[in-house]
């Protein structure tokens, strides 16, 4: 688990100042609203923080955190319990949260890095080098709304604290045998000129980039896909993906029955597969944290600590419950369909006299602020597996996402999106999806 640390080498504490400068840092942190009112968080990142200043960093994995800091018995389960990861998840999240907030001056960050239990220790800049980032924020201001859009229509959020840390980066790799007896005074200091230089560039890009969206037009405005995802990434970083399992069923049409939590070993289908690989991609390239979990092993707790996905409609529990209180949602079995609360009448189902591999398909995408979780939610589902792939096809195509933008005929990005789609299925294979009916609220 500690990926994140292998990426970038952070500045270790050499001093007994530096050392009560760290948790002197973690006491402000703990009084924070962001961890004040809890008791998992501040439990978690108070012992990892005092174990790595006191050399104990072997201590800091899943299990032994789940038996020291949870109270976890010695055998417990961690692919059952993960109490452990998802609380690291949210510890992580609040720190970026209070390091965002305005007016914070701390002379040190302690961060938790993704797939990682060590915290790293970010000494910041001195009053010249926030000079220098105050312009270079200024000009980042100028540029947008604060999402930065890329040519393939993914969205990246800006990084928090990021000119820190990549001073911190830069800097240790060539300073490293220098700096081993150097306080954190010196550290800082020693980095003023470098940093001061690296907000000119950031600022000149900047200027750079303003000007091409001006002189093109703004090509770079944003489309169906950035309104649709960015409330998601925007309201949590990490994103659980949450997937229909199924086991074979061979009396059933389809072949398959939904899997339970007790089932030990589920499986989707390759076009489930093909829904999590368009999802996981999207996510990624937008700067997303991912965590992929079976929807039979997901209790509600886990699913309101995230923005969420759920893939998959008859084999997703999860699914069929959340989707109740919308205007479109899918009927109990036996009869699997979807119908329109506001017209009843109105219900779209597979045709039960053509073989599975031959009629079309039915899908529900969605996306909505869920009233159970508090989290966003979005739905990628279908009748049957073809639906469920060609809904992710739509949701991660800039094409599709427009077309559904334009039948909206309004901006819909932070409103509660419903769309019904119809598939064409041919010998099994997952044809074009269009669209039969939208909702927005």
């Amino acid at each position: 688990m500690n990926r994140g640390s292998a990426n970038r080498e952070a500045w270790h504490p050499q001093t007994r100042e530096d050392r009560d400068e760290i948790l002197s840092e973690l006491r402000e942190i703990l009084a924070s609203p962001h961890f004040c009112n809890s008791k998992r968080y501040p439990s978690l990142l108070r012992y990892i923080v005092e174990n790595t200043l006191a050399g104990r960093s072997e201590l800091l994995k899943e299990r032994t955190l789940g038996i020291e800091v949870f109270e976890r018995a010695p055998t417990y389960d961690t692919n059952a319990d993960t109490v452990v990861r998802y609380t690291a998840g949210e510890v992580r999240k609040r720190l970026l949260l209070y390091y965002s907030e305005a007016g914070r001056r701390s002379r040190v960050q302690i961060l938790l890095p993704a797939g990682s239990y060590i915290p790293e220790f970010v000494p910041m800049r001195g009053e010249a080098e926030e000079s220098a980032d105050q312009s270079a924020s200024l000009a980042s201001s100028a540029s947008g709304d604060g999402l930065v859009v890329v040519p393939n229509g993914a969205i990246h959020e800006p990084r928090l604290a990021l000119p820190s840390i990549a001073a911190a980066r830069s800097s240790h790799q060539g300073q490293k045998g220098e700096s081993d007896g150097i306080g954190l005074r010196g550290w800082v200091r020693a980095r003023s000129r470098r940093v001061l230089w690296l907000a000119l560039a950031l600022i000149l890009v900047i200027a750079a980039i303003a000007g091409l969206r001006w002189r093109y037009g703004g090509t770079a405005s944003r489309n169906g896909i950035d309104e649709f995802w960015g409330p998601v990434l925007h309201d949590q970083r990490s994103v659980l993906i949450c997937t229909g399992s199924v086991i074979f069923a061979p009396k059933r049409v389809s072949g398959t029955l939904t899997a339970g939590k007790d089932i030990e070993y589920p499986f989707v289908s390759m076009e489930g597969a093909s829904a999590i690989s368009l999802i996981s991609g999207l996510l990624q390239s937008s700067g997303a944290t991912m965590q992929l979990q079976s929807a039979g092993a997901t209790p509600l707790s886990e699913l309101r600590e995230h923005s969420v996905v759920l893939i998959g409609g008859y084999n997703n529990l999860w699914t069929i419950r959340l989707l109740q209180p919308l205007r479109f949602y899918f009927t109990p079995d036996p009869v699997q369909s979807i119908v329109d609360r506001m017209n009843p009448r109105v219900q779209w189902l597979r045709d039960p006299s053509l073989p599975y591999s031959s009629a079309d398909d039915y899908a529900l995408l969605a996306r909505y602020r869920d009233a159970t979780t508090g989290s966003w939610v979005v739905v990628i589902a279908g009748l049957g597996r073809n639906g469920t792939e060609a809904a992710a096809q739509f949701a991660t195509s800039p094409h599709y996402m427009q077309m559904l933008k334009d039948q909206l005929g309004m901006d819909f990005s932070n409103r509660n999106i419903e769309a019904v789609l119809r598939v064409r299925v041919i010998e099994g294979k997952t044809g074009a999806p269009s669209i039969l009916a939208v909702h927005a609220q």
